[in-house]
């Protein structure tokens, strides 16, 4: 796996099934409401909130003093925060309960949730490693096969790893004889992981078994004996202490974690982050060094003879390069080194100075998001505003093709090696469950792998794209998604949804909670804000540290078009967002709580000023957020910090908060202040409601029991305070 895709793990982002949880309520109106009066009998207003103590704490940032007065929350195992949070839960839980039509929604949900599904198949030796997921499974199965034909026996059924179901599979590596996998299991959604080898010929497990591990794959030495990986130093109770720096270790299989060769470590700067990866021609060992999102290093060591001086291949921190493999003493890179939308460049080892590197896929007028080498070609994945291309090279750049994909949609995959031609990927779309092809790189022919069906009639959607300008009149896209026929008059519930950050793309693509919300009669908006790739690196940066503000402009752009369109109504409108779009909803809730009727801000980034202090990875987001120890990016973030600008007897739409007691992504504190705050602000009757999961972390790994628990409060949620009708 490669350094950025790899790294994407540490994106504080929720993933694709998050992405479509979350509702909120409107009830009954009050002087200044935009929300509606109640439409059905349910819960009783006004809400009883606990008693959230406030504290007469106060930082000084640059002269200026910042009060925090909740910063007792931070302390997540403190008695006192366990009975807050259970006192939260037991205001929130009861009042989603009572919500009309939840149960038919929580049965329509299962229904559509019901379908078979599988993952790109990863192809070691002979076999072939894939998961499925029969329908409704809580976790999905890792099954191997002998050929595509046969449908495989299962290798790992995380299903077994818990009783509720909520220990998840999260990652794993084949050894290149195909004889073991090394597999990762995270505990209740935590993105700690513990990593144990299994024999895939009997399924049983060895003796392995490595901790104090995040964020961090495994890569195999050819002759299968041992793998490379990063892990954490251990604090006082020897756990993982996620706020120091990874070193690179050697583990030879049958040994015991603490006899791992230590391989690597930074001694040179505080904050960069190591991790090793093998060349396919287990020629070179790469280090690849991480410390946020607008520039990396790389290093390699030759692997012959043992000790080979480490050589800093990269190492001036100017751009993003993506190691795509070797050919030889050939390095290729994807990078936007001189090419905002990305290029690929290739490094010859002899003359690796910039000026003797070779461009061999030149930048083009779309973004170039991926790129991978595959039976002597390059493969490279495009953005046309916001949907997906993809074009065939040789390894000198001359193009070969375009694939022939099926629709307008989002694809991925495509993974290999650079000797065997045959690759994988996937196809998706608002109205497409899910495909998997079989790709020859050298024939360019194109084969449906499997397909998913689901029950429910998808050509009765439509889906178009529009752009509207914000408010510097920057041009923006915007996808919108509905059941077809519906009137123009103002009057459809609509849930507008963003993220706009870390160079991530809204791309088209199927969420079954997303058919049932349109089915209920909502409509879907998917606005493609600044701070993410659609348009390359400086649509990113547009979106970043003094120039965030750009991203909440261009969300409540997206509001204000779809009203003066007739779509819908302020008070039919929802807003929703996790991770950092938890972070976009607080901040636009705050600029403009009069443009909206419900608020969802999902596992939120919220304190903008102290967000780096919780962890090594957390300070990494500095490259996109800025820092609050810098004086002008402290001004910026201090203007928008959602826990921080929120105003005392302001009537804010209905708005319900979620996180999760495992997240130590975003840590849940963010969530606790934040609604402290916001319930003691709130100026009227629209409730804020906090819920937080337990067994629970950012979003990957929850079961599906889970899943369609959460989808069906928050859509019954939204169908109340929006008056749906049924």
């Amino acid at each position: 796996m490669s350094l950025m895709r790899s790294i994407c793990a540490r994106v504080p982002r929720t993933v694709p099934v998050a992405f479509v949880l979350s509702g909120f309520l409107i009830l009954t109106g009050c002087p200044g409401s935009t929300g509606p009066g109640p439409a059905e009998p349910g819960p009783a207003l006004p809400l009883t909130y606990p008693d959230s103590r406030r504290v007469d704490h106060v930082d000084t940032y640059h002269g200026v003093e910042v009060a925090d007065p909740y910063r007792w929350l931070e302390e997540l195992e403190a008695p006192e925060t366990g009975e807050w949070v259970a006192a939260q839960n037991a205001v929130a839980k009861p009042f989603l309960e009572k919500i009309p039509r939840r149960e038919e929604i929580e049965s329509r949900l299962t229904e559509l949730w019901n379908y078979e599904r599988y993952t790109i198949p990863v192809k070691e030796g002979e076999r072939y490693f894939f998961r499925r997921n029969d329908g409704l499974q809580d976790q999905s199965v890792l099954y191997v096969a002998d050929n595509l034909e046969d449908e495989g026996r299962v290798l790992i059924d995380p299903n077994l790893f818990s009783e509720d179901h909520t220990a998840s599979l999260r990652s794993f590596e084949v050894s290149p004889d195909g004889r073991l996998i090394a597999y990762s299991v995270s505990e209740g959604g935590s993105d700690w992981r513990v990593w144990k080898i299994r024999e895939v010929e009997t399924g049983k497990d060895l003796d392995d078994l490595l901790d104090a591990i995040k964020f961090t794959g495994v890569s195999w030495t050819p002759d299968s004996r041992g793998f490379y990986y990063s892990r954490y130093p251990r604090d006082s109770s020897g756990q993982g202490d996620g706020s120091r720096q990874v070193s690179v270790h050697y583990h030879r299989i049958g040994a015991a974690q603490a006899a791992d060769d230590h391989v690597f470590s930074i001694t040179d700067h505080p904050t960069r982050l190591p991790y090793g990866e093998v060349t396919d021609d287990g020629r070179f060992l790469m280090i690849h060094l991480f410390d946020g999102y607008d520039s990396n290093g790389v290093y390699y060591r030759p692997m012959d003879p043992p000790g080979a001086e480490l050589v800093r291949l990269l190492d001036e921190w100017d751009a993003l390069y993506d190691f795509l493999g070797n050919l030889d003493d050939v390095f290729y890179f994807k990078t936007n080194n001189g090419a905002p939308r990305s290029r690929v460049i290739a490094i010859d080892l002899a003359r690796p100075a910039p000026a003797d590197w070779r461009e061999i896929v030149p930048e083009a007028n779309e973004p170039l998001e991926g790129a991978t080498l595959v039976g002597g070609r390059i493969i490279a994945q495009y953005l046309k505003d916001a949907t997906s291309t993809a074009r065939v090279f040789d390894l000198d750049g001359t193009p070969v093709r375009e694939v022939d994909l099926p629709a307008v949609g989002t694809i991925g995959g495509f993974e290999g090696t650079i000797e065997d031609p045959e690759t994988f990927y996937s196809f998706t779309g608002f109205a497409t469950p899910g495909r998997i092809f079989r790709y020859n790189s050298a024939t360019g022919a194109s084969v449906v792998f499997r397909e998913s069906k689901v029950s429910a009639d998808l050509d009765r959607l439509t889906s178009r794209q529009v752009f509207y300008e914000s408010k510097d009149g920057t041009r923006v896209p915007m996808f919108i998604i509905h059941r077809k026929g519906i009137e123009l008059d103002g009057n459809n519930p609509t849930l507008l949804y963003g993220y706009g950050g870390f160079n991530v793309a809204l791309t088209p693509s199927y969420q079954s909670s997303r058919i049932v919300w349109m089915e209920m009669g909502g409509v879907m908006a998917i606005a493609n804000l600044r701070g993410g790739s659609e348009y390359g690196e400086e649509w990113h940066e547009a979106g970043t540290k003094l120039d965030k503000q750009n991203v909440f402009d261009d969300f409540i752009a997206a509001g204000e078009w779809l009203i003066a369109n007739d779509y819908t109504s302020s008070k039919k409108l929802a807003i929703r967002g996790g991770s950092n779009g938890g972070l976009l909803v607080g901040a636009v809730l705050n600029q403009r709580p009069d443009l909206f009727g419900a608020a969802l801000p999902l596992v939120g980034v919220l304190d903008m000023l102290r967000y780096h202090t919780a962890s090594a990875n957390a300070r990494q987001w500095s490259s996109d957020y800025g820092l609050s120890e810098n004086e002008e990016e402290f001004r910026a973030l201090r203007a928008y910090s959602p826990y921080h600008n929120i105003r005392t007897d302001t009537c804010y739409p209905p708005t319900f908060i979620a996180t999760a007691d495992h997240d130590d992504r975003v840590v849940p504190w963010h969530s606790f202040k934040y609604a402290a705050a916001l319930q003691q602000a709130q100026g009227c009757e629209n409730p804020v409601l906090f819920r937080i999961e337990t067994r629970a972390g950012h979003g990957a790994g929850k079961p599906t029991w889970m899943r369609i628990e959460q989808v069906a409060d928050q859509w019954a949620f939204l169908a109340w305070a929006l008056d749906m009708k049924g």
